[in-house]
């Protein structure tokens, strides 16, 4: 094994592991190409490569790579992905000033206790009573077998703030197998039944009696989740559902709930969407059926439990003014199920986050990039109206399959891990390349899903906060819902939760202009004598 005179002295001059690992590695793929032999065309799913001037035939077929060479390979790939890592953390020196602020606001996310148990009872309560609803309703059979599953950042513990919006997906059995037609690069689709349909699915169908209706499933949804509001009442006598208008390309139909003397305050915001679920041994569409890239990360067995897994439809319209009829009844595929599996069981060892011992800083890095983004939108709702936080969810996604040692996340690297991460997010804003983490042909950064203009703005954007040391990384807060009330009787004197007491602009808010610009006025005059 001979290293050529320039690697050598580029590794020299470099004075760098990392590089010289990478040498090493080339070396052996060099050498591992050398060795591979001519395989016997004549078996099946092989070609010879006996015939190609690129390679050259091995003089035996008994030559072939040796387990040692290729634990050797593995071992030395392994330990420049961790240096590698290593590397690009150390390049950017952290003050104790920025890594404290992290640290700060990354307490600062977790949601109370108290607050929590509140919601959750009364969310949990509206999904068991509408359960029952829907499995005694025979007017809309097809809705009777519906089940409830979980999604969303409440759900994967990475909600952050306070516990006002909740995601579940109403699952709903396919009756047969479906032809699933792709209208994009795999994330919509047209879905079609294979033959003549029988029982209450015929009612969702398209005139052609084949193709089933998006629309009119979520129309349905609708009219149900109306009906039960109708003798539907809160745990909490003070509050009260109601629908949100339907928003043209959304899957879900949007609840909220309000305290009943003041419908101007949202206290949580509820997704409830319908899910079309397809029995796994159907398999999943040809262009996401290998599965996402976690083999480094999970492991080839967890990919091939996930790719085990059923897929899920939702109601969702495509994007765009002058589309065909059929993508005006499209589905598009959901993989929230598995998501919440992933960073459920989020190591790369079975033992991450089981103890403290063992916690790591993944999950704070996402919620950090969660409330960085929130915080992006609050400050410049015009120019990011496309930016949401699955994109945040994605690039993190993707960084996990590439930092998937569980060494790279210690909680004390939570400074070095959430700035990897932003500028991960960074590169692919400023590439315009943001593939699906399931759908790689899909890419969320395209024109299409993300304007160029807000894509540079988002890239201006985060170079900005970086340079300012992450100002908007906590967002203002909302203003409390728990107000102070007064009635109309009592003294005026008597303030709320967000009068100060002791602000002279609260009272100049209440003049006049005329009267506050002769006040400035005087003012000015007397300072100047």
């Amino acid at each position: 094994m001979k290293v050529s005179a320039e690697e050598y002295g580029r590794s020299q001059s470099s004075g760098s592991c990392s590089y010289e690992l990478k040498v090493i590695v080339t070396i052996l793929e060099r050498e591992t190409a050398s060795e591979e032999v001519a395989v016997d065309a004549s078996r099946p799913g092989f070609v010879s490569t006996a015939q190609d001037s690129n390679y050259a035939p091995a003089s035996s077929p008994t030559e072939v790579t040796s387990p040692c060479r290729q634990r050797q390979k593995q071992k030395v790939q392994k330990q420049l992905s961790e240096e590698g890592s290593m590397l690009v953390e150390d390049s950017v020196p952290i003050s104790p000033e920025l890594a404290n602020w992290i640290k700060l606001n990354s307490k600062g996310l977790k949601i109370r206790k108290k607050d929590r148990q509140w919601a959750s009872e009364v969310v949990n309560d509206f999904r068991e009573c509408l359960l029952k609803f829907l499995r005694s309703c025979t007017k809309e059979p097809f809705f009777q077998s519906a089940e409830f599953l979980n999604t969303g950042s409440y759900f994967e513990k990475v909600k952050i703030h306070s516990p006002d919006e909740f995601d579940m997906m109403l699952k709903l059995q396919s009756p047969a197998r479906l032809d699933m037609k792709e209208l994009d690069g795999g994330l919509f689709y047209q879905l079609d039944l294979d033959h003549q349909p029988r029982g209450p699915i015929q009612a969702f169908l398209l005139d052609n009696e084949r193709t089933l209706s998006s629309s009119k499933i979520l129309k349905t949804m609708y009219r149900l989740v109306r009906q039960f509001l109708k003798t539907y009442k809160v745990p909490d006598e003070l509050c009260h559902w109601e629908v949100n208008r339907k928003r043209p390309t959304s899957p879900a139909v949007t609840l909220s709930l309000y305290r009943s003397e003041n419908v101007d305050e949202e206290l949580i915001s509820l997704d409830l969407v319908p899910a079309l679920e397809i029995h796994p041994s159907q398999g999943w569409p040809a262009v996401v059926r290998n599965g996402p890239d976690v083999n480094n990360w999970l492991g080839k067995k967890v990919r091939l439990e996930i790719k085990s897994q059923p897929c899920y439809f939702v109601p969702k319209r495509m994007k765009g003014q002058n589309i065909s009829d059929e993508a005006k009844e499209s589905w598009r595929i959901s993989f929230s199920h598995i998501e919440k599996k992933m960073m459920t069981y989020h190591g790369n060892t079975k033992t991450c986050c089981e103890s403290n011992a063992t916690k790591c800083c993944r999950k704070s890095c996402l919620m950090l990039l969660k409330s960085l983004i929130e915080g992006l939108k609050q400050r410049f709702p015009k120019e990011l109206d496309d930016l949401c936080s699955y994109h945040g969810k994605t690039a993190f996604l993707h960084t996990l399959s590439v930092r998937f040692h569980d060494s790279m996340w210690a909680c004390e690297k939570l400074p070095g891990c959430f700035l990897y991460l932003l500028g991960d997010l960074e590169d692919h804003a400023r590439r315009g390349s943001l593939p699906h983490f399931f759908v790689p042909d899909c890419n969320l950064f395209s024109p299409l899903h993300f304007p160029r203009r807000a894509l540079a703005f988002l890239v201006n954007a985060l170079l900005e906060q970086k340079r300012e040391g992450l100002p908007l990384l906590k967002p203002p807060a909302p203003v409390s819902p728990l107000k102070l009330r007064t009635s109309h009787s009592e003294d005026s004197s008597v303030l709320t939760e967000e009068q100060p007491t002791n602000s002279l602009l609260s009272h100049l808010n209440k003049l006049p202009i005329f009267i506050v610009a002769l006040v400035v006025v005087v003012f000015l005059i007397y300072v100047n004598k």
